[in-house]
């Protein structure tokens, strides 16, 4: 029986692209079997240079600097979308008409107002729309959501959440786009805490409301051509949030917390429970169970340490194998692999573009709170 082929236009080729590709290129070797081939058809990125160079290092069939040929071509099925965010918007809109199924980086835009055209536009033409949340699937995070949805914590009373790089600590390195707000759109809450809110979204529920407030450390750093640049995009972000279940808890996201590397932290405290889990230790979840019975030694009471390590549910996990670590990258494939399943399938995978859409209108909630001083609720982003 011949596979089905589902042949993907790459756009854009920095760290994400070659992500994206990573993952693409590695799923056989953890998803043996698989139902259809995923065929690398061509890629596009601001320079002939680089997307030749993507085109014959990857494989990919067909390089170009115009997206059009990749978006409106009848032989592309999806179009994977890598680039800065302030383009996501226009390309979005041109993919979702032309009747692609989309894979988009976070975060989906730089507004809820375009977010919200997105979905309608999407619900309208019924295109497969994945969104690139890959913390959810680092096994020590899908644990954690068993454990959650099981009850083995009980109503959550309480959560820290916080995604800390050091990548702004040095002033007199260039700037990155990412930093720059007039191509990211937004600053270190559209980069970093795009993921924080959507783990706290996935296991924790809906944010209800949030009082936020943005810092830049370094008003002046070297910007993007090397010349003292005023920096306009947030280095850090800050939000007391209220959970729709009763919950309080805090989500931080930092460029200039000196000594970081790519720390995503969760703390989650129920009534029955607790979780903790470091990405810096990410083989690892550990749960306290409230419900153990106590003794004069201390019985069972305690954090357990689960070792999660790589063990995916079937048919993912054999490769390498389920005792070794896994890694960032993982994560990744293992997004791509529900995305391209649920094309496969004919059904809207997990995490999807309404999930993009909730983490936008979580963004903007923090934005304008910012703004005003004040508590704003996110379901209609009122004043409180």
């Amino acid at each position: 029986m011949q596979k089905k082929k589902l042949k993907i236009g790459m756009l854009g080729f920095g760290s994400m692209g070659k992500t994206h590709t990573y993952a693409i290129k590695n799923l056989p070797f953890f998803y043996p079997s698989l139902p259809f081939d995923a065929e690398l058809f061509g890629v596009c990125t601001k320079t002939p240079e680089k997307a030749e160079y993507a085109k014959n290092t990857f494989g990919y069939g067909k390089a170009t600097t115009n997206e059009d040929e990749l978006i409106f071509c009848d032989d592309v099925d999806i179009i994977d979308i890598s680039t800065p965010n302030i383009y996501h918007f226009e390309t979005l809109m041109k993919a979702i008409e032309a009747g692609k199924h989309i894979y988009c980086e976070k975060p989906l835009c730089i507004s809820l107002d375009e977010a919200q055209k997105i979905e309608n536009a999407a619900k309208k033409k019924g295109n497969i729309f994945g969104m690139v949340f890959n913390n959810r699937f680092i096994p020590a995070i899908m644990r954690a959501k068993q454990l959650i949805d099981e009850g083995r914590i009980g109503r959550i009373l309480s959560f820290s959440a916080v995604y800390y790089h050091s990548s702004a600590t040095d002033i007199n390195k260039n700037a990155g786009w990412k930093q720059n707000k007039d191509i990211c759109g937004g600053g270190v809450l559209f980069d970093l805490g795009s993921h924080v809110i959507d783990l706290v979204h996935f296991l924790c529920g809906d944010i209800e409301s949030v009082s936020a407030k943005s810092q830049i450390a370094y008003p002046t750093r070297c910007g993007m051509n090397g010349e003292a640049w005023q920096t306009n995009a947030d280095e850090a972000f800050y939000m007391l949030c209220t959970l729709a279940s009763g919950g309080v808890g805090t989500i931080t996201a930092s460029k200039v917390h000196t000594g970081a590397n790519d720390d995503v932290v969760l703390e989650i405290y129920g009534e029955k429970g607790a979780l903790k889990y470091s990405l810096m230790d990410c083989e690892w979840l550990h749960f306290y169970d409230n419900e153990a019975k106590p003794s004069p030694l201390g019985g069972e009471k305690g954090f357990t340490k689960i070792e999660c390590v790589g063990r995916y549910d079937a048919p993912g996990g054999v490769f390498p194998s389920p005792k070794a670590p896994v890694g960032w990258l993982m994560g990744h494939v293992t997004n791509y692999m529900e995305f391209l399943s649920s094309v496969y399938e004919g059904r809207q995978p997990c995490p999807s573009l309404s999930d993009g859409v909730y983490v936008q209108r979580v963004m903007e909630a923090g934005y304008k709170s910012d703004t005003l001083r004040r508590w704003i609720k996110v379901s209609d982003l009122s004043v409180i």
